[in-house]
């Protein structure tokens, strides 16, 4: 029934009666008889716009940072090379020497360093590629009579030795070469210009290191500037103990190679030693390789057995170094766990290759001091599971004091009693 039929037919006066016909004509109606709505909503425009954005925002940063990658890695390198000399800059001004001539005089030993070393390798190969080119016949034939006798009878290496005596094979492979110069050369230049570009931004990294200190604390609050200036010193910490764990390291491993080349017989056998040494240490991921392939092909040339003998020693060597002496030095001057040590270079190798396993030890090692630095530490329960060594009697080294590093950085124990029992 039409409600105003319904108010005539039992009275308007009626106050119940007239609230509840205004109740059934503002009633809602049935959804088949609302109006349609065919507009988009307002927000969906600009969600998408949003999206859109988002996305070629992304893209752009992406984009931006495969173009700077190779500028970055730079950077981090020469952050690297300034945190291992600050410790001696640091040391000579403190004698009274101004900070720019200090770092002047530790760019220059280094150089001497490794022009040094330069030199001593390098006359040690122009005068083995001599013999080589004057030997190369008798030496030919002494490795297809040593092939012959202990690896296979019928070896023949006529071929080989007609490329040395030929002069039109001998010809052919020059030729080959001198195609080959121009590339040679574009990589050389570009290796020349990466090494004075790391060289320049870590001589002012040094030089102004307090300055550029102070320019980024300016911007920061007092406690925030000393939580900076405390992850910088323990930065430098750390760089400092990787330099020296590597030092360490080269001066064995070339004592140790010293003698043993002596006893194999390996030609140049005090300048081959110092270059497994330094360069298995200091060159990442391929300086292993490299630092053994020279004394072992210089031995090839002489004696194919002590050429062998020599790569036996050096492959048995390396593991030796690998997985005991070399996380056993870091554990002490970086103050990190053999484990982390080992992952972290092969993570840093993964990530930015050769420069990644250079810097992998020393950013691991600060990494893991931030982060004994931060939050709270606690008591540890004693039981079985968190017991460190089985001797009866004997005080247990905590979880927490045997994984993490001792630095200025370190907060006390939260809940340690005043007579420090746990």
């Amino acid at each position: 029934m039409v409600p105003s039929i319904w108010i005539r037919q039992h009275g308007a006066n009626d106050p119940c009666r007239r609230q509840l016909a205004l109740a059934i004509v503002t009633a809602p109606q049935p959804a088949d008889t609302l109006p349609e709505n065919d507009g988009m909503p307002r927000w969906v425009p600009r969600a998408i716009g949003l999206l859109l954005g988002g996305v070629i925002f992304l893209w752009l940063l992406r984009e931006l940072f495969e173009s700077l990658s190779g500028f970055l890695v730079t950077i981090l390198i020469s952050f690297f090379f300034s945190f291992a000399l600050e410790p001696a800059v640091n040391f000579l001004e403190k004698r009274g020497v101004r900070r720019g001539f200090g770092t002047l005089i530790m760019f220059s030993a280094a150089l001497i360093l490794i022009g040094g070393f330069s030199f001593i390798v390098g006359t040690v190969l122009a005068e083995q590629t001599t013999h080589f080119v004057e030997d190369a016949p008798e030496l030919i034939d002494d490795l297809e009579v040593w092939l012959q006798e202990n690896i296979d009878e019928t070896t023949d290496l006529n071929a080989v030795r007609d490329q040395f005596l030929n002069e039109d094979g001998l010809g052919e492979q020059l030729t080959g070469l001198a195609d080959n110069v121009v590339g040679i050369g574009a990589t050389v230049v570009g290796l020349v210009f990466q090494i004075f570009t790391i060289a320049l931004f870590t001589f002012y990294l040094t030089a102004d290191g307090p300055r550029l200190r102070r320019t980024i604390c300016s911007r920061l609050k007092p406690d925030r500037q000393r939580r900076v200036l405390g992850v910088w010193d323990l930065a430098i910490q750390k760089t400092g103990g990787y330099i020296l764990s590597r030092t360490v390291l080269a001066t064995i491993s070339s004592i140790v190679t010293w003698i043993a080349f002596n006893i194999i017989g390996v030609p140049f056998p005090l300048a081959l030693a110092v270059w497994v040494g330094v360069v298995s240490q200091f060159v990442p991921v391929v300086g292993v390789y490299i630092a053994g392939a020279l004394p072992v092909i210089l031995t090839l040339l002489e004696s194919p057995t002590r050429s062998l003998w020599a790569l036996l020693f050096l492959v048995a060597y390396q593991q030796f170094e690998n997985y005991l002496l070399a996380p056993r030095i870091d554990s002490k001057t970086l103050k990190i766990h053999p484990a982390v040590s080992f992952g972290s270079v092969l993570v840093g190798a993964s990530v930015l290759g050769p420069a990644g396993a250079l810097l992998a030890l020393p950013a691991a090692a600060t990494a893991q001091g931030i982060i004994s630095a931060s939050g709270e530490r606690y008591a540890i329960e004693e039981g079985p599971l968190t017991r460190i060594g089985s001797t009866p009697g004997k005080t247990a080294t905590t979880v927490v004091e045997a994984a993490l590093p001792e630095h200025g950085l370190d907060e006390p124990l939260v809940g340690d009693d005043a007579d420090g029992s746990e």
